[in-house]
Order: C-alpha cells, then sequence, then structure tokens
C-alpha cells in the first residue's frame, strides 16, 4: 500500500503521477487537483481542463484571461473557431 502525500491515506489503490521529473503518490484524484492543478488567476479556481496561459499567466477560461490581461488576451477564445 502506498501513503496519498496529500491527506495521509494508506491506500492499497493509491496510484503515482509524475510531474516536471517528480513523482507524487495519490490516493484519489481529487488529491491530485488540490496538489498539481493550477490555480486561476483571476478567479482562484483550480484550473482542471486545458485553462489559457497569457503572458505565463494561468487562468480557468477566456473570460478571466481577459478581465486580468485585458488586450493581451484580447484574441483568447473558450473554443476553437468554426
Amino acid at each position: 500500500m502506498a501513503t496519498c502525500e496529500v491527506c495521509g491515506n494508506d491506500y492499497d489503490l493509491a496510484f503515482e503521477v509524475r510531474a516536471q521529473g517528480a513523482v507524487h503518490v495519490f490516493d484519489s484524484f481529487e488529491c491530485a487537483i488540490n496538489k498539481l492543478a493550477p490555480i486561476c488567476e483571476h478567479c482562484g479556481c483550480r484550473v482542471i481542463g486545458h485553462g489559457v496561459e497569457v503572458n505565463r499567466h494561468w487562468y480557468c477560461c477566456a473570460h478571466c484571461a481577459r478581465a486580468k490581461e485585458g488586450a493581451a488576451a484580447g484574441k483568447i477564445a473558450d473554443r476553437a473557431p468554426a
């Protein structure tokens, strides 16, 4: 069994995530997201999906990127053009 690095649960179905050269052990996706997902720099939610990066800052969506970055995020969209 392995111990989750977030909650400390010793769990027989724990799993490893390798990110940026480090190995992390979690017992749930919730703990993995809590530890590894970036935080939107506008609204503060966890960026679980693709997110948006502008000037090396992470946002959960185009709306938050435009709200924080203004003109620098002007052409960002949450969907690909049709």
